[in-house]
Parts: structure tokens; C-alpha cells; sequence
């Protein structure tokens, strides 16, 4: 090769070494400003960038304009968020005013001399306020667990206190009852939020208690595992047959057999809830004739 053959052949490596080391820097930059795209949408911050079609790839820009989307349906979910905590809002305080004056008169209504016909409306129309109480209750609780506007705030302590103070709830009912309640002594702990799931626990007592016959018993104890610590409350109470455990948690589900005692059906799809919240689950174990135990998991860690 000739000497001017060399040169040429030199001139092109340069030149092409040129061109890569020019898209190299070139990509570098594309590379950075996505990343400032993502750092800013994660921060929450608007993605929008200046863009230079000259410079930066179709792949940028389509980038910033999905963030940009993102940003605004963001937004939009949390105005939707901020609507329906309002609405729970005023339901809950616009219900709450009337069932109480119901009740009131219903007190009222049964201090005065009444038929016995009289006196039956009156308690029907009592229970019936307290049930529709109760439902509400029960649906701000729920939906402001399913919207976010409550969350749970789990950390790590003994189980102990909590469930003393679910049992002492309902002791006198128990008592009232004929039913013993029973809460073993307990040194497990675990990663949990007190409020809701002493919440969860009362809903659990409140059926045990409400379903058991008069001499029988209510147990609540805890047992720790490796991974989950186990809340049981198991009852001597009618039982559950096999066909209705997986539905008992649904919203409003009550099983035929218990139809006609007091409730709204909420009581388990709450507990559900709250367990799935903090990163546990609740079972049931039952057999017709032979009670009905609830467990309710909590992560140890």
C-alpha cells in the first residue's frame, strides 16, 4: 500500500472513530435526560423536559409524553380520592345525626303506655335504627380502607394489650349471655396496627359471642411462628358448613342458617381487609355442630 493509501486509511479510522465517540456523547446525553425524566416523575415532579428533536431519540419523547399522561392521571386519582373522602365524610355525619333522634324517640315513645302491639313496634324500630347504625359504620370503615383515605399503620409489639382490651369489650355481653370467654395468656408479638386490628379481633368476638348458646364458650389466644403469629377465636357456636366458608367474607354474605340473628354481613369482609392492609389473612375452620375457629396471620417481621 502507498504511502497516500496509508493516509487515507488513517483519515477514515479518525473520522470513523470521530462519528462513535460523537454518538457515544450523544447517546450519554439521551441517557441522562431520561433519567432526570424518571427521577422527576418519581419525585412526583412534572416529567416535562425541553426536548431537542435534533438531538434526542423518538424514544424520549415518547417517554415524556407517557409521564406527562401518568402525571395527569395521577392527578385526577388523587382529586377522585379527595372527592370520595368528602362524600364519607358527609354521609357519615349527615346519617349519623338522624339515627341518633330516631333512637331518642324510640326511648321516648317507650316511656309512655303503650299496647303490647305498641310496645312491639317500638322495640322493632329500635333494632332496627341500631342495625342501620351499625351498617353505616360498618361502610365508612370499609371504604375508607378501600380508597386509602385510612390507612394502616403496622408496627412491631406484643399482642397482649390489644387483645385485653377486645376481650374486655365483650365480657359483660358474654356474661350477659351465659357464655364464657376466655383469653389465654400470651407473650407473642408482631408487626401490626393496634387500632385496626383490635378492630378486626372485636368483629371476630362479636359473632363468636353473638352465635354461641348460652353455656357454651368463647377462646381467644395467640401462637407465634417463624414468619406469622396466629390470633384464633374459636367458639362452641352452630358452626359454618363447608359450601359457605370461601363466601362468609364477602361483602353482605350471611349464612342461611343465621339469617335471622342481628347483623348486616360487613363484620368478616372488614376483617379481611384489615388483615390483607398489613400484610396477613384471615381462615376459618368449622365443621356443622361443632363451632367455627378464626385465624387471623400477622407478619412477625
Amino acid at each position: 500500500m502507498t504511502r497516500e493509501g496509508y493516509l487515507l486509511l488513517a483519515a477514515a479510522l479518525l473520522a470513523a472513530a470521530a462519528v462513535i465517540l460523537w454518538d457515544r456523547r450523544r447517546l450519554g446525553r439521551t441517557f441522562r435526560s431520561l433519567e432526570q425524566m424518571l427521577d422527576r416523575a418519581m419525585a412526583g415532579s412534572s416529567p416535562e423536559a425541553h426536548l431537542d428533536e435534533s438531538r434526542l431519540s423518538a424514544v424520549e419523547t415518547r417517554l415524556a409524553h407517557y409521564l406527562s399522561a401518568e402525571a395527569v392521571s395521577a392527578q385526577s386519582v388523587a382529586e377522585e380520592r379527595d372527592r370520595i373522602k368528602t362524600l364519607i365524610g358527609d354521609i357519615s355525619h349527615q346519617t349519623r345525626t338522624p339515627v341518633a333522634n330516631i333512637l331518642l324517640y324510640v326511648q321516648l315513645l317507650e316511656e309512655q303506655e303503650l299496647t303490647a302491639e305498641g310496645r312491639a313496634c317500638a322495640s322493632a324500630l329500635e333494632e332496627q335504627a341500631k342495625k342501620l347504625r351499625l351498617l353505616m359504620e360498618a361502610l365508612v370503615k370499609t371504604s375508607r380502607l378501600e380508597t386509602g383515605v385510612l390507612a394502616l399503620h403496622p408496627a412491631p409489639g406484643p399482642l397482649s394489650p390489644m387483645l385485653e382490651e377486645a376481650a374486655a369489650q365483650f365480657a359483660p355481653k358474654a356474661a350477659e349471655k351465659g357464655v364464657s370467654l376466655t383469653l389465654k395468656p400470651t407473650s407473642a408479638a408482631a408487626v401490626f396496627d393496634a387500632k385496626w386490628t383490635e378492630e378486626a379481633v372485636c368483629n371476630l368476638l362479636d359473632n363468636a359471642v353473638k352465635y354461641t348458646p348460652a353455656g357454651g364458650g368463647v377462646t381467644v389466644e395467640a401462637i407465634s411462628y417463624e414468619l406469622f403469629c396466629r390470633i384464633d377465636v374459636t367458639d362452641t357456636g352452630p358452626g359454618i358448613p363447608e359450601g359457605e366458608q370461601a363466601r362468609i367474607f364477602g361483602r353482605f354474605y350471611r349464612c342461611a342458617a343465621v339469617s335471622q340473628e342481628p347483623g348486616v354481613g360487613i363484620g368478616l369482609y372488614l376483617v379481611r381487609q384489615i388483615a390483607q392492609g398489613q400484610g396477613g389473612y384471615v381462615k376459618v375452620s368449622s365443621r356443622p355442630g361443632q363451632g367455627a375457629a378464626f385465624s387471623l396471620y400477622l407478619p412477625r417481621g
